[in-house]
């Protein structure tokens, strides 16, 4: 079994936060002491970091899943939750994440890059926190905030700085294991190499002079046909490693088994990377026939080597060599590469009709804004509304289409939308408190609106 794996999938559970505590100080000498709940801790997060010394996708192919801890609930005395541990991923450095959908997410392509793959719960405030000149004695507390959670698509792009390019069985293994210490399967049918493989080649290591001696990473890409910028056979599957190569180095097969031409082949291999990504034709590129003992085709202006027989091979991995110092050189006077961390952007509030009278509310603030242990309790429902409306929840209803009487949720709780003065409101204060209770168990009856100004 092959140990590079190029393509995995990642299951990324952030921890939950902790729960806030409901308590009063209670001592001998100390008479209505006041709320003492302390806060639930932060729950962990899941960070994806680009790291130079993992070079595949393997230890996600068997272990997909990654879970940070939750955080602690909080106690009694303002003793606040322990957060959860964040959990750093390690991937190698040109890692590319999608969502299920297919969705580019981010791309770690520089040492050191970091990405918020799962952001960990917020803790609930205690009802200490609650505590106002309105306010003396909050007998309720917000719950944790659950965890992010999601499958995500892992795709390794190379960052190799040579690419052998090629048709099948064109000699590119056989190459790479000749200049390198790489051994890849090497056999005498199409298709031998199905994952790229990688070499390190030194040169000038015999000079004597090892300050001169230069090193550089040789990718053998897997043999490429015609139709492979269009997926044919695994086409993009192994032209992605091409992407990120400094210098390109076509093999073209002179044999007398040779698919076709060398020009041919010259012709079809540019026009694959041309169409998979224009740029491709602009990079450097050494172009050489392999296979030159048992030549059966000869082609103006290009060096011929073997594998086998080890003829012009020195020359080859010298212009390779030059060529890749020459790019380093161009990309060093470039400023210096700063490690990115990305974070995804805030969940916008949304409000999507579910019925002929009834509507949902989602988003992450929204869904903050009513995680209260109590939903029963009437001063938590007033500190709902007040944040609703800080939010501008109000608004949007109303700009939706939003009526009299229609029921709203957002997550746990459902309401009676409503709107004018004398409506029956959770926030009036002219209302009983059990009418209040019997209404929320009904559906509940919020009056987020602006006593009669409608924004729509």
């Amino acid at each position: 079994m092959s140990n590079f794996v190029d393509s995995a999938q990642l299951h990324a559970k952030a921890g939950d936060g902790g729960a806030g505590c409901v308590s009063f100080r209670r001592e001998a000498h100390v008479a209505k002491g006041g709320p003492d709940g302390g806060d639930g801790g932060r729950g962990g997060d899941i960070w994806l970091v680009a790291d130079p010394n993992q070079a595949s996708l393997l230890g996600f192919r068997d272990h997909p899943f990654r879970r940070a801890t939750d955080g602690q609930h909080g106690t009694s005395k303002r003793m606040h939750g322990s957060r959860g541990k964040d959990v750093t991923v390690n991937v190698p450095v040109g890692t590319v994440v999608y969502s299920r959908e297919g969705e580019l997410l981010v791309d770690l392509s520089g040492p050191g890059d970091r990405w918020l793959a799962a952001a960990g719960g917020l803790g609930g405030a205690g009802n200490a926190r609650f505590l106002s000149n309105q306010r003396r004695a909050p007998a309720f507390a917000e719950q944790g905030e659950v965890g992010q959670e999601s499958w995500y698509n892992l795709e390794l792009k190379l960052q190799a700085d040579v690419a052998l390019i090629g048709f099948p069985n064109v000699g590119k293994s056989t190459l790479i294991s000749r200049v390198s210490a790489a051994k890849p399967k090497i056999a005498d049918y199409p298709f031998t190499t199905l994952v790229p493989n990688l070499g390190v080649v030194r040169v000038g290591a015999r000079s004597g002079r090892p300050e001169h001696a230069t090193e550089f990473v040789m990718a053998d890409i897997p043999g490429l046909i015609e139709g492979a910028a269009q997926g044919r056979g695994l086409g993009h599957d192994f032209l992605r490693h091409v992407e990120r190569a400094r210098v390109l180095c076509v093999l073209l097969d002179l044999s007398e088994l040779a698919p076709s031409s060398p020009e041919e082949q010259l012709a079809i291999l540019l026009g694959e990377l041309g169409e998979y990504q224009a740029d491709l034709l602009d990079r450097p590129r050494v172009v050489v026939g392999s296979k030159g003992d048992v030549a059966a085709y000869e082609m103006d202006g290009v060096e011929t080597i073997s594998a086998v027989t080890g003829e012009g091979i020195d020359q080859l991995v010298s212009r390779l060599a030059g060529h890749v110092v020459a790019v380093r050189r161009e990309e060093a006077d470039q400023l210096e590469y700063a490690v990115v961390v990305h974070k995804p952007l805030p969940d916008e509030i949304s409000v999507e009709r579910t019925g002929s009278n009834a509507w949902a509310v989602d988003g992450r603030p929204v869904l903050r804004a009513v995680r209260f242990q109590d939903l029963t309790d009437d001063e938590a429902l007033a500190e709902i509304v007040r944040r609703l409306r800080a939010l501008g929840v109000d608004r949007l209803l109303s700009r939706a289409g939003v009526h009299d009487g229609d029921v709203v949720s957002i997550g746990p709780l459902s309401f009676e939308w409503w709107r004018d003065e004398v409506g029956a409101g959770l926030d009036r204060g002219d209302h009983h408190r059990a009418s209040r209770r019997e209404r929320l168990a009904r559906h509940g009856r919020l009056d987020l609106g602006d006593d009669g100004d409608d924004d729509a």
